[in-house]
């Protein structure tokens, strides 16, 4: 059962648009399963709203499907319906449709009829200038083809360029919110489940939480029949030509190589063709650019470190597409075990990190620690996992994630408080905090130095501040 969860902000921003005055037009674009269609039906359900979802069908197609719908909407039978041959006669039947309210068209998946007729947006552009947008309406158009909403509905060169009243990109849901949907999961395995679905509501409820997760892993993964099994495919495919080269990038950033120097040389790309690559796949929200949090002109930095954003696809790379052979072979058991190996300390431990972020902005949202900004630090010889800092005053940060299965000693915080010192910002004059994040909890040793250090807080195995 879908369930809505932590789609406020964007809710709210919507019933915002619907009750401001006169028309709007709002742009709602975000990756394949993660969630558009469920906000867009929990938004229109009590309102006069027309719901299109558009197919790759033909234009033909797809006209006579919206009258259909359009006919059943309006309580009337198909042949009923005046006659058409153009898009502006089909919308104008739209427009003959009486309500007190502010009526609500939806176009899903928009970018299917672009690909049906890449005049549309002109088309759609003439419609609202001349029909639309002087009546009280409200037009939402949506689809997961991220580089052609943004080509076709965003971008100056777009005819409905300057239309748009609001746009939400619709992102993957925080862990912060991920015991939503898992409410009596142990901590420990909330995390594992993120590491391997992420925030992809869809992903969440493929997994069957009241089974091993790597009986699921198994079930959707590792079977050429598996749901997930071809999904990086699907996400990709439509978004990007020579996928060949895209999958070579991610597979390489999967394995360790986050330089460009070093996923050139493991791919045999010369590094000059890499950043058309790389910045494809950055506005995909599949991969980000990381430099130390400290860096004063981030664009311009040389430390620049490429990395997987998305779980599901950093746990796919990593482990089901280098078995894929073998997995058509029928030895899943094998690709299994090796996971059930390398799991931990190869995987779960960097997500970690990204739950301590998330934990972190928890302890910022409740008062209890002052920062605007965060990520990882490091120089050539150290690296901190999490430094966070005020940029607006000389509030900072510093924390560690340990992802063991013994509890974290002392040891780390003293390590901490060597490297912290060769962070130069604001030296002389901030204000420092220290946060121990371990998903094993903490020997006596560290929780009673923490109870004489102000300055230091405890975040054990449950989440929650130690005490």
């Amino acid at each position: 059962m879908k369930r809505f969860i932590n789609r406020e902000r964007e809710l709210a921003a919507l019933n915002e648009q619907y009750a401001g005055g006169g028309s709007s037009f709002v742009v709602i674009y975000g990756r394949r399963r993660v969630g558009k269609t469920t906000l867009i039906r929990e938004f229109i359900k009590d309102k006069p709203a027309f719901y299109f979802p558009a197919s790759e069908e033909s234009e033909i197609a797809n006209q006579k499907d919206f009258v259909n719908r359009l006919a059943e909407w309006m309580n009337l039978k198909p042949q009923d319906m005046p006659k058409y041959e153009t898009w502006y006669d089909i919308f104008n039947v739209f427009l003959q449709y009486k309500s007190e309210n502010k009526k609500i068209l939806v176009i899903d998946e928009f970018p299917f009829l672009v690909q049906n007729n890449p005049a549309f947006p002109s088309i759609l552009q003439k419609i609202w200038d001349m029909d639309l947008q002087d009546k009280n309406i409200m037009l939402v158009l949506s689809g997961s083809l991220i580089h052609m909403m943004t080509r076709y509905a965003l971008n100056y060169e777009s005819p409905l360029y300057g239309r748009r009243t609001a746009q939400i990109k619709l992102k993957q849901i925080d862990f912060m919110h991920y015991n939503k949907f898992y409410e009596d999961m142990p901590y420990r395995n909330l995390v594992e489940h993120y590491a391997v679905t992420g925030g992809v509501p869809r992903y969440i409820e493929l997994f069957d939480s009241k089974k091993d997760l790597f009986h699921e892993i198994n079930r959707l993964m590792l079977s050429p029949e598996g749901l997930l099994f071809e999904e990086p495919e699907f996400l990709l495919r439509r978004e990007v030509e020579e996928i060949g080269s895209y999958f070579s990038i991610i597979k390489s950033i999967a394995e360790g190589n986050r330089k460009q120097g070093k996923i050139s040389t493991d791919i045999s790309v010369k590094q000059t063709s890499l950043p058309k690559y790389l910045k494809t796949l950055i506005d995909l929200d599949i991969l980000e650019r990381e430099v130390p949090v400290t860096e004063n002109n981030p664009e311009k930095s040389k430390m620049s470190l490429y990395q997987i954003k998305d779980n599901f696809l950093r746990f796919w790379f990593r482990f089901v597409y280098p078995e894929r052979a073998r997995i058509e072979l029928g030895q899943s058991d094998y690709v299994l075990e090796r996971i059930k190996a390398n799991f931990s300390d190869n995987h779960v431990a960097y997500i970690y990190e990204t739950v301590c972020r998330s934990e972190l902005w928890r302890l910022a949202i409740a008062g209890d620690l002052q920062f605007n900004k965060l990520g990882r630090w490091w120089n050539s010889k150290e690296e901190i996992d999490i430094v966070a800092l005020d940029s607006a005053g000389d509030d900072i940060v510093f924390a560690e994630c340990k992802y063991r299965t013994q509890p974290t000693d002392a040891d780390v915080f003293y390590d901490l408080l060597r490297k912290k010192e060769f962070v130069p910002w604001n030296k002389d004059t901030r204000r420092e905090k220290f946060v121990l994040f371990s998903i094993s909890g903490f020997t006596n040793r560290l929780t009673e130095l923490s109870r004489t250090r102000d300055d230091l807080l405890l975040v054990g195995g449950d989440g929650n501040l130690q005490a």
